[in-house]
């Protein structure tokens, strides 16, 4: 009975897992096509009190301006929105999780080792989310525009955005040094990925 209950938690914490990356892979297509979500047209701006050609020329010189400021706002935002949703993802599949594991610990019916093993897991998804805030905002404070950090068992991924001049070694050390104050993990248990 007990190891019936684990694995029902542990599939339903996978299929969570599982929702959470399909969502964020669809979220990335829609952006990756150009679809931006909330992105509103404005509809009949002409001034009735202005000749046509003057319309028309505001018109191009608006469509030039825009296409500019369009395309560096795109790549920033590309940037930026990746950061945001993949934290997003992240938060939501443990809010999931949670849900899931607090059920379990507060469920009459369960035994005391139940309990405790989910208990041990609520305080051990606390922990990873305090290393990960942790992380996150040394690695900003040392100068980089934004990133974010996926701890697991016995290992991390930390996503940069992307550098001007690319990553550099220098980068990538002053990266892992802090992963490994944080974490007291080894160099090959960190993953450390330039955002594109």
């Amino acid at each position: 009975m007990k190891l019936w209950k684990r694995n029902v938690i542990a599939a339903a914490i996978v299929l969570f897992v599982c929702g959470a990356v399909y969502l964020n892979w669809s979220y990335s297509q829609d952006t990756a096509a150009g679809k931006n979500l909330g992105q509103a047209a404005l509809v009949g701006q002409t001034d009735p009190l202005q000749s046509q050609e003057d319309q028309d020329a505001a018109a191009q010189d608006g469509e030039a301006a825009q296409d500019g400021a369009t395309q560096e706002g795109q790549e920033a935002a590309g940037e930026s929105s990746y950061f945001s949703t993949a934290r997003l993802n992240r938060q939501q599949a443990r809010d999931n999780a949670l849900s899931l594991l607090q059920e379990a610990a507060e469920d009459d019916k369960a035994d005391q080792a139940a309990v405790d093993e989910a208990n041990a897991a609520i305080q051990t998804m606390a922990d990873a989310t305090v290393t990960e805030a942790q992380i996150e905002n040394l690695i900003t404070a040392k100068g980089y525009a934004d990133c974010v950090a996926f701890l697991g068992e016995d290992s991390i991924s930390v996503v940069v955005s992307a550098m001007e001049n690319g990553m550099t070694d220098a980068d990538a050390a002053r990266i892992g040094e802090i992963v490994k104050e944080q974490t007291g993990l080894n160099a090959d248990q960190i993953k450390i990925i330039e955002a594109e």
